[in-house]
């Protein structure tokens, strides 16, 4: 991935950390999680801090020698259900014990709740050593799409034990932060998100990529990126393209990304372009080349391909929360609708496509505001976070711990 600027650099720097990363997703995985983990380890490094990654042995990519910087420590790994792209980290408290007494991080930060996390989280109490964890992914969510929704109060009950755990538990937005206190988690903070606006630019617009998908300058397309999962609510997007047909428009859909749902939407919808995983440049270059993106998930913690496609110059439908709610005005730069309100979204959807010139116009102001979220300010507020857990014992959580240093 580029680096920072080195002028960006020098507005970050603080005193240098050693820093211990657990997280069961990493890239070469294609998720907002991986990608969001490797910016943040990626900008400790480049400040100068040690960092330890600690994560699951990816069979496909892994091998002896290939984890150089940064620094990574592999544990075995096991597929997730219904997710055979990402695996669990399977290990003991014992081991990380031992990783621990030898390498003494200064403070640990947790991305995954999984096993891997729940054994570092032990380990770390009993070393004595701060952690900070992150609320990356809506688990307790997606027990209603996977007909699982007896578990969610089992699935919140250890939710909340974890995280209550901890020094600090970093969320993307406040209505998260908030919805989460509601819910007994009370340490949450807020550390939001960036997008590489060098990588994804307007300026990546290719005509033969368009060309390719049947379509000249004046033609629209409709872009998805993400998984095709239950949970991303995908059905609702090829609704709407199917509206949009009925109704004599001339728009081809594009999708981007893999899941348990890519054959089943292959096969029950060929009049979709299915273009699969995508990354870096060319995945840059589908952005650029769409017209206008439909994000019709429901159960983001934050949804960074908001922010790509923003930083991409696209026109934006999607319900109004997490990223969207945060960078986005209705009518102004975006589209957004009601959170469910299934009927708004196709219809936001139908209206924006027959209108050319107001496409244009959302297209010219979402990038501007692209340009304003820098990923080294981000970086600076976790190091700020990191530096301030570093100082504070794990044996200074005494019942008010929470209430002295409640969230901002």
């Amino acid at each position: 991935m580029p680096l920072l600027p080195i002028q960006a650099l020098t507005k970050c720097a603080t005193l240098p950390l050693r820093v211990a990363m657990v997280t069961e997703t990493y890239p070469p995985e294609v998720n907002g999680v991986a990608m969001t983990l490797q910016r943040l380890t990626m900008g400790l490094i480049q400040l100068g801090h040690q960092v330890t990654l600690i994560r699951p042995r990816q069979h496909t990519y892994d091998r002896p020698g290939c984890c150089k910087q940064p620094r990574t420590v592999l544990v075995k790994g096991a597929t997730l259900p219904g997710y055979t792209e990402i695996r669990l980290g399977l290990t003991s408290k014992a081991r990380m014990l031992r990783q621990w007494q030898e390498d003494c991080p200064q403070v640990i930060y947790i991305a995954t709740e999984g096993p891997l996390g729940s054994a570092a989280l032990r380990a770390a109490r009993q070393l004595n050593i701060p952690v900070v964890t992150g609320f990356h992914t809506n688990f307790h969510q997606y027990t209603r799409h996977y007909r699982l929704s007896w578990l969610e109060p089992v699935v919140w009950s250890y939710l909340k034990k974890f995280h209550n755990q901890t020094y600090a538990t970093l969320v993307p937005n406040r209505k998260l932060a908030d919805a989460l206190e509601q819910a007994g988690i009370n340490n949450t903070r807020i550390l939001s998100r960036g997008v590489d606006c060098q990588m994804y630019d307007t300026a990546r617009r290719d005509r033969q990529l368009r060309s390719n998908w049947g379509v000249d300058d004046d033609g629209i397309v409709m872009l998805y990126v993400g998984r095709m999962a239950n949970e991303k609510n995908l059905m609702l997007a090829v609704e709407s393209y199917k509206s949009l047909c009925q109704q004599g428009n001339v728009v081809r859909f594009v999708m981007i990304g893999d899941g348990p749902l890519y054959e089943s939407l292959s096969r029950q919808h060929p009049e979709i372009i299915y273009c699969g995983f995508q990354r870096g440049k060319d995945l840059a270059r589908y952005y650029a080349s769409a017209d206008v993106f439909v994000f019709p998930s429901e159960t983001e913690t934050f949804g960074n391909v908001v922010l790509e496609a923003m930083a991409s110059g696209l026109a934006i439908v999607a319900y109004n929360y997490a990223a969207a709610q945060m960078h986005l005005e209705d009518g102004l730069n975006a589209r957004l609708v009601t959170p469910g309100d299934r009927e708004a979204f196709i219809t936001a959807v139908c209206e924006l496509v027959k209108q050319p010139e107001g496409i244009r116009r959302l297209r010219a102001g979402v990038r501007a505001v692209a340009l304003g979220i820098d990923w080294c300010h981000i970086i600076d507020e976790f190091v700020s976070l990191l530096v301030a857990a570093a100082d504070t014992s794990l044996s200074a959580q005494s019942p008010d711990f929470h209430k002295k240093f409640n969230h901002r």
